[in-house]
């Protein structure tokens, strides 16, 4: 991760937090942040995305990637799979 890079960890927060918080980010001058989320805040992490490139910076931000995949969590022999996503966010 470099200085112009920010990562926010989506979770039970209200959305509009991680919304402000990605604002925030990209007005102190970073110029690439990351939106990571697993489970049911995948869905909040979309919406997060969504909100800040259509409402709060239009025609300043674009999703350049979009991660899927899953990862195994809880104790051995109690395992699960927990579905994770990485939104991508860079400046034009």
């Amino acid at each position: 991760m470099s200085a112009s890079e920010g990562i926010i960890l989506v979770g039970q927060k209200p959305t509009m937090n991680y919304v402000l918080a990605t604002v925030i980010q990209f007005n102190q001058g970073v110029q690439r942040i990351i939106v990571k989320a697993r489970g049911r805040a995948i869905s909040k992490a979309v919406d997060t995305a969504e909100i800040v490139k259509t409402r709060f910076l239009p025609d300043q931000v674009e999703i350049k990637e979009v991660k899927i995949g899953s990862e195994k969590v809880g104790e051995p022999g109690k395992e699960r799979m927990v579905s994770t996503i990485e939104i991508v966010l860079e400046r034009k």
